[in-house]
């Protein structure tokens, strides 16, 4: 599954929001796009997951499942921390936006059932604090997960991670495992985060936000199969000896946990027969 932006442009009330680009962005990939703070961050954003019309230029889901309804763009993405968007209510605990979130997902929300996702995830030593109290990597690991839990999304878009601070690349990790669990990841940035991930990116000086597009900076794609709901299993395992695309991305497989893999559990063993019933023994009450 894909989605194509061709020529995406925002134009805002007085100035451009977003200046014409053009991405096509897969599932199991994950894609760092570097731009100067400003409104094109969120423009994109919006733009490219179906929330926002863009100006002028197309955006286009390929290759969706079968669906009836159809799958949209909106029902297949995930918009992760944009300002002002989806960005978590900093003062509340974190226990308490695990909760709102799954609500949002759909999934069952008892203490209990929060109690377990905040273990299974990690979180037990900050389920009480308030989300601002989080350090960035922590904060970026569980708003992904909790964007994750919501069904039919195979997209996920993460808004300027390194305004919280931290190194790049904890967050540039949190979507590429994201990208090798099947999910199409696109993380914005400013360039000065790209450069330290290693992207080669031209001076700033001669940048201008109002007209300059962003810039593809990383791309690191993985053999991986779709994303499956938390409820449902894998059926098939992925192609571990593809190794290159057709547009020659570099292509990881996902590394194996044993401790991950599940158990083979053989058939039942037959019950051992027991003794056949006789008959020739003597009815109730019978003479003798």
């Amino acid at each position: 599954m894909q989605i194509v932006l061709d020529g995406v442009a925002v134009q805002g009330r007085r100035d451009p929001m977003l200046a014409p680009f053009s991405l096509t962005w897969r599932t199991g990939e994950a894609v760092l796009v570097a731009a100067e703070p400003g409104h094109g961050h969120t423009a994109l954003a919006l733009a490219a997951t179906g929330r926002l019309v863009p100006s002028s230029g197309t955006v286009t889901l390929e290759d969706a499942p079968p669906a009836d309804p159809p799958l949209t763009l909106a029902d297949v993405t995930a918009v992760v921390d944009v300002p002002g968007v989806s960005e978590p209510v900093e003062s509340i605990p974190v226990r308490t936006h695990v909760a709102e979130d799954l609500a949002l997902a759909r999934r069952r929300t008892l203490p209990r059932d929060v109690a377990a996702w905040i273990a299974t995830h990690g979180l037990d030593d900050v389920a009480g604090l308030r989300v601002d109290q989080l350090d960035a990597l922590t904060r970026t690991r569980m708003l992904v997960a909790l964007a994750a839990e919501r069904a039919d999304v195979h997209f996920l878009v993460l808004t300027l991670p390194d305004r919280h601070g931290g190194a790049p690349a904890g967050w540039w990790a949190v979507a590429c495992d994201a990208a090798a669990a099947g999910y199409g990841v696109l993380v914005q940035c400013s360039r000065a985060s790209a450069r330290l991930l290693g992207a080669e990116i031209p001076p700033d000086v001669t940048v201008d936000p109002r007209t300059e597009p962003p810039l593809v900076a990383l791309r690191r794609a993985f053999a991986v199969a779709e994303p499956v709901a938390p409820e449902e299993s894998l059926s098939d395992e992925p192609d571990a000896d593809t190794t290159t695309t057709d547009d020659d991305t570099e292509v990881l497989p996902p590394p194996a946990d044993p401790q991950n893999l599940p158990d083979v559990v053989g058939p039942e063993p037959r019950p051992e027969p027991g003794p056949e019933p006789r008959t020739d023994a003597p009815a109730e009450g019978a003479d003798r």
